[in-house]
């Protein structure tokens, strides 16, 4: 009996087989392309990829699991350019948000030079004669920080929702109010407007009407038994409208002297009366939302599967998705209320973070936000100098972010079909 032939044949058909399940110890190389066929090899990978990007006292750890899983024949490769190039970016970044808090510290209509800004920082920590004015301590730590603090929170809040949104939903033209959270902020603060509230009041409104708004988005999903992306974005679309016809009642209704424009200038965005007390609130929410946010974008990468690979790696689909709707609507929900509705953040930075990152959350979460705050602290100060007259937050981001888009779009050389 011929074996050969045999042999060929039954090699030939093992190879169309599909591949199985379990890695076995045998296997002396597989290479790093295939991995996502295998469930363990995937999750070994994101699991060196969160590890990777996250602390720096998880790099041990990292290389015992690449070791290990050489021995066991897998071939984990590791592009250690790519990482250290988004470490350095990632560095730069935060060295760049520095300097610009310290610009808008100083710079404004009462001009404080840097080294007395510095020496009224350092006065908070340790004791430094005073070698300023009384009135540069209080235009610099109650004036100018809590506005710098709220603008920088707003801006790492929404391009860290936006990108969150953008994974999950598989749209790269999804924004943060897609389930109907500013536009739902924007009843509250109306609403509360309209009462003569106090700006405490108005905040508070702002944050829990949004939240409804997305509940009922999320709640019209429900109803209708299915939560896929599509009927999540339609549900949006309809509480976004509900909300703005609600809006247009409101203003409709508002004395034109005094209540209107209060409610207009509102929605454009400001930063002009965030106070230490109105930050403390939001603060401590957006840090443990943008945290749980953080810490599952190794996760999140998953979502970009269809729901059936995502399911055979073992993740509950629903839960990863609600938990990071929930985290990037109550990170959107805090921006409102701190800031106003601001347009455009939420869309144009995730984009630029891709160009310098690419598509990968591990590295484009951290990026998109410290990008953001940059450059949401980069406007305001624009917006408090350029003229007499404070310019409204959205109206500046919508003139930059425009031309930015168009740009992108021609970079990355897409068509629209």
């Amino acid at each position: 009996m011929d074996i050969q032939p045999l042999s060929e044949s039954l090699q030939g058909r093992a190879s169309k087989l599909p591949d199985p399940p379990c890695l076995k110890r045998k296997r002396q190389q597989i290479n790093s392309d295939r991995c996502a066929d295998w469930c363990l090899l995937s999750i070994f990978e994101l699991l060196c990829m969160n590890i990777h990007g996250s602390f720096c006292f998880y790099d041990q750890l990292l290389f015992k699991v690449i070791k290990r899983s050489r021995k066991a024949g897998i071939n984990i490769k590791t592009n250690n350019r790519a990482y250290l190039k988004n470490r350095f970016l990632f560095f730069l970044l935060a060295i760049m948000l520095i300097i610009l808090i310290g610009v808008s510290l100083s710079c404004g209509r009462y001009h404080v030079p840097i080294a007395q800004m510095v020496r009224i920082l350092l006065s908070n920590i340790i004791k430094l004669e005073e070698t300023w004015t009384e009135s540069m301590y209080n235009v610099v730590m109650v004036i100018r920080l809590p506005r710098v603090v709220a603008a920088a929170l707003v801006g790492a809040a929404l391009a860290l929702s936006g990108t969150s949104y953008q994974s999950v939903f598989h749209n790269p033209l999804v924004s943060p109010d897609l389930l109907g959270v500013s536009s739902g902020a924007g009843v509250g603060a109306s609403i509360a407007i309209l009462l003569h509230a106090s700006s405490w009041v108005i905040q508070a409104a702002a944050f829990i009407v949004g939240i409804i708004a997305v509940s009922f988005a999320i709640c019209i999903a429900r109803l209708l038994r299915n939560q896929t992306n599509l009927i999540l974005v339609l549900s949006g679309v309809i509480v976004s409208g509900f909300m703005s016809a609600m809006q247009g009642m409101l203003k409709y209704m508002a004395d034109t002297d005094t209540e209107l424009p209060s409610i207009v200038y509102w929605l454009m965005g400001s930063f002009s009366a965030v106070k230490w007390s109105s930050i403390a609130i939001p603060f401590f929410i957006m840090i443990i939302a943008g945290t749980v946010l953080l810490l599952f974008r190794w996760r999140i990468n998953l979502l970009s599967l269809s729901d059936a690979e995502t399911r055979s790696l073992g993740v509950n689909v629903s839960k990863l998705r609600g938990t990071a709707i929930i985290c990037s609507t109550l990170l959107t929900a805090c921006a409102v209320c701190l800031g106003g509705t601001i347009s455009w953040i939420g869309l144009i930075i995730p984009h630029l973070s891709r160009l310098l990152v690419g598509e990968d959350n591990q590295s484009l979460m951290p990026v998109s936000a410290l990008l953001g705050a940059s450059f949401l602290l980069l406007v305001d100060t624009f917006a408090r100098n350029v003229s007499a007259t404070e310019i409204p937050i959205s109206v500046l981001t919508g003139l930059i972010s425009t031309p930015i888009f168009v740009i992108i779009l021609l970079k990355k050389r897409t068509v629209v079909k």
